[in-house]
């Protein structure tokens, strides 16, 4: 149920606007851009200036007397040109914070018209280490699974994974030039695959006959010779292994593990129904759908379905992965979390599918994300070489944190198993807060020391905010003093309650925009104005045991809800926040 104030006032404002005639579509309110002069405002009656032939001011003193009737409001007041400036009393926000307190979605409502929705983020390339570059889509679509789910959305999550491309083929060319054969296959690991992919990239970009090599021997594979299949299938398997192992790390979860051979017979299909459409042409020996349309604002190239030699493209593959989402899965929505270099790609995608009419009324998006770039400014790329693979960012930045904390033996109260899930916790609250809290189209360079710091707009300062109130409720629970019914007395009460009163609007901006950094914004400013309010405002030291129950209660939901955000974002919170003693 949505008890957000602002929800509240847009109802109340709705109504006014009904009982006076006026079109409710411009009653909407907003957070006040001056909280010094109000909580709230409405700009409404400049916009029905025109269409009630009246002055704004005068609209806008009609329903500012309206207003002044609700018992919910302490001040109406119009200024300038016919802003509407609302504020409400301190005891009908205090009765909110109880409702809101109360509620197990802690205020939050759900999507008016629930949608199945595939999410397709990950992006893994099969034989080919994970590296930092690979964080951004797996943090940014796990992120939004969850913020779907919790906004009351169906997800499927499925990863993607690149595994049929022309890549397999330079691998296995490569394993045959060093080794002769392709029996050894069996016993590489992820490392020395991706060694073999580093070699074979080098040798095909200098070498044509290498090249064509590569090309024949993935045509090969892609019609299933079993020398190559069966190789193939080995390297997948030790790839897929070794993706899992670092999302498991990171917390990311997919439903669905497939990649594009997953693809590949609905990829006839897809090639079938072109010819069928008569939407595919021959040129120069490979199959193409045009895209550029004589009427077209935006000229696209066209798509090629086939390569002179028959094999697929990404084009084709990606086209037939949306035909079986649509099919298979029933999706009402594809949403692809991929690097925003793709953008061209995916248009062409999504224009070839109109085409076909594979996806009637099916919603088709792509979220591109600015990359992770080095202190050169320059993405990191692993087929250039020397670039930290995502399983040592994770463990440096283990290393960096467990510098911080006591050993078992420095505080006996928690076993070596406790302090390390910590460690674990707060590492992976570093590195994925400080992904999340860029806006998902800017990207940002990535540098190690501020993955380490506990202070700031960062991951470990808000699990701190949550160990801190873990810690108050803890000591009060021993005092026997227990949350009560929410009393505002002084400001720093007062902005932490309006503040908390915005969790549902925050939440279904995020859901709508598909952008995480609004919630990292709004757990850092919470934790912000919490650490405001306990400074000035006592729990454990207040005489007054009602007042010092009201602020118990403030100081649990702001706890409730800092630990549902940093859920949202795919980061635990612990129970407990050690420190080594300096």
């Amino acid at each position: 149920m949505d008890l957000s104030l602002e929800s509240i006032i847009n109802q109340k404002m709705a109504d006014v606007f009904a009982q006076l005639g006026l079109d409710s579509k411009f009653s909407t309110v907003k957070v006040s851009d001056r909280p010094d002069l109000s909580d709230f405002q409405c700009n409404g009656a400049l916009a029905l200036a025109k269409s009630e032939r009246k002055n704004p001011r005068e609209i806008a003193a009609m329903i500012a007397g309206a207003l002044e009737k609700d018992s919910a409001f302490s001040k109406i007041s119009v200024d300038g040109p016919g802003f509407i400036n609302m504020s409400l009393k301190d005891e009908f926000i205090a009765a909110d914070i109880d409702k809101i307190s109360a509620d197990s979605r802690l205020g939050c409502g759900e999507v008016a018209s629930p949608k199945r929705l595939v999410l397709d983020y990950g992006g893994p390339n099969a034989a080919k280490a994970m590296h930092v570059g690979h964080l951004r889509s797996g943090a940014i679509g796990e992120s939004m699974r969850r913020i779907e789910i919790f906004a009351g959305n169906e997800v499927i999550a499925d990863v993607h994974i690149g595994d049929w491309g022309t890549p397999m083929g330079m691998i296995l060319a490569e394993i045959i030039r060093q080794d002769g054969s392709l029996e050894k296959t069996t016993g590489y690991d992820i490392a020395a695959i991706t060694e073999f992919y580093k070699k074979a990239n080098i040798r095909c970009k200098e070498d044509e006959a290498a090249r064509e090599e590569a090309r024949i021997i993935t045509a090969k594979l892609q019609d299933k010779v079993p020398e190559y299949y069966n190789a193939w299938q080995h390297l997948r398997k030790v790839s897929v292994d070794a993706v899992k192992e670092n999302y498991k790390e990171l917390d990311v979860h997919f439903d669905l593990w497939l990649g594009e051979s997953d693809a590949h017979e609905t990829c006839k299909e897809i090639v079938k129904l072109a010819n069928e459409k008569g939407l595919s042409e021959k040129d120069g020996g490979a199959l193409i759908i045009r895209l550029d349309e004589e009427n077209s604002k935006k000229p696209m190239p066209p798509v090629i379905l086939e390569k002179s030699d028959g094999g697929f493209t990404y084009h084709t593959t990606d086209i037939a992965t949306i035909k079986m989402r649509v099919d298979d899965l029933k999706a009402d929505e594809i949403i692809y979390f991929v690097d925003q270099r793709q953008s061209l790609h995916f248009e062409q995608v999504f224009a070839a599918t109109e085409k076909l009419g594979t996806a009637p009324g099916v919603g088709l998006k792509h979220i591109g994300f600015g990359t992770v770039n080095g202190a050169d400014g320059k993405p990191f790329k692993t087929r250039d070489g020397g670039v930290m693979t995502l399983e040592n960012l994770i463990k440096i930045s283990k290393d960096k944190v467990r510098e911080s904390m006591p050993t078992a033996e420095e505080s006996p109260e928690y076993s070596a198993e406790e302090i390390e899930k910590m460690v674990s916790q707060v590492a992976m609250a570093a590195i994925k807060f400080q992904d999340l809290k860029n806006n998902i189209a800017s990207g940002y360079v990535f540098e190690l020391e501020d993955f380490a710091k506990f202070d700031g707009k960062t991951g470990p300062y808000i699990q701190y905010a949550i160990a801190r109130i873990n810690s108050i409720l803890r000591k009060a629970e021993e005092k026997n003093i227990l949350p009560g019914t929410v009393k505002i007395t002084n400001p720093e009460e007062r902005n932490l309650a309006l503040k908390i009163s915005q969790f549902n609007n925050v939440l279904m901006r995020c859901e709508k925009e598909k952008e995480p950094s609004i919630i990292a914004d709004y757990a850092y400013n919470l934790a912000q104005i919490f650490s405001s309010f306990y400074n000035t405002s006592p729990i454990m030291g207040e005489t007054d045991q009602t007042l010092a129950a009201s602020r118990l209660r403030l100081a649990k939901v702001v706890r409730d809800i800092l630990k549902q955000l940093l859920y949202l974002l795919g980061i635990e919170a612990p129970e407990v926040m050690l420190k080594k003693s300096s």
